[in-house]
């Protein structure tokens, strides 16, 4: 795939949507991506031409320096770990349109345990991430689904997409004191750059969203090929 230019990436974040391809990081970003004071730097992309070794599935269900916040199931024998971005506009059609009937067919029956990990893509989603992990645990998983698909309202570059998410913050129920808190949480933000790190480096993950079954890295993000997998998995993931 194609290496994005600060072009592509500004249209990302503004949430223009494509239903192919994946939202690649491209080469070094200029200068780094600041939130706050804090500031991390993007990874080098991988050559997309390499194949990727899948992790071990132990190495890959190991907890991070985050809590994983489990959906579903925590002794469900089939696992999915997601790597995503708040502003990548592949994972909000994911969250649209696949994980719905995903969530309905394997997640709510018992089949499947599922754990998203963060990947920020740019500073804004970042601080998106750290909006989810700032709620009550039971508030997670619907902050993250309430950010993607309300992603076109509020991701955007500059300032009007730190204003527009502070909006949204509200709306869940922080305060200016709570918001402004929890984004300048240098502990919290250093560990979702911690998971970016382990993900690029242990894993391959270079674009969002990504996606492993029972530890196989899924190639395409349509129903069928989520089915596949977890009908098709022969190994069996350890209890959370």
């Amino acid at each position: 795939m194609a290496k994005p230019d600060k072009e592509t990436t500004e249209a990302s974040a503004a949430g223009n949507k494509s239903k192919s391809g994946l939202y690649v990081i491209g080469g070094l970003i200029a200068a780094a991506l600041v939130v706050g004071l804090f500031v991390f730097s993007a990874e080098t992309p991988a050559d997309p031409n390499t194949p990727k070794a899948d992790p071990q599935l132990a190495a890959l269900l190991e907890e991070g320096p985050l809590e994983d916040i489990v959906l579903g199931d925590p002794n469900a024998e089939t696992v999915i770990v997601e790597y995503a971005s708040m502003t990548c506009p592949h994972c909000a059609y994911f969250y649209a349109e696949v994980f719905p009937q995903l969530k309905e067919k394997y997640i709510d029956t018992g089949k499947v345990r599922f754990i998203f990990r963060e990947f920020p893509l740019d500073a804004l989603a970042a601080r998106a991430s750290m909006l989810a992990r700032c709620v009550d645990k039971d508030r997670f998983h619907p902050i993250v689904d309430g950010l993607f698909e309300t992603q076109e309202t509020w991701a955007a570059p500059g300032p009007d997409g730190e204003e527009n998410l502070k909006r949204i913050a509200k709306q869940a129920g922080f305060s200016e004191e709570s918001y402004k808190q929890c984004i300048e949480d240098k502990a919290l933000f250093e560990k979702i750059v911690a998971v970016r790190k382990k993900a690029h480096e242990e894993y391959g993950v270079d674009a969002t969203p990504a996606f492993f079954v029972n530890g196989k890295r899924l190639d395409g993000v349509a129903f069928e090929v989520f089915e596949a997998a977890i009908e098709g998995t022969s190994e069996t993931a350890p209890a959370g």
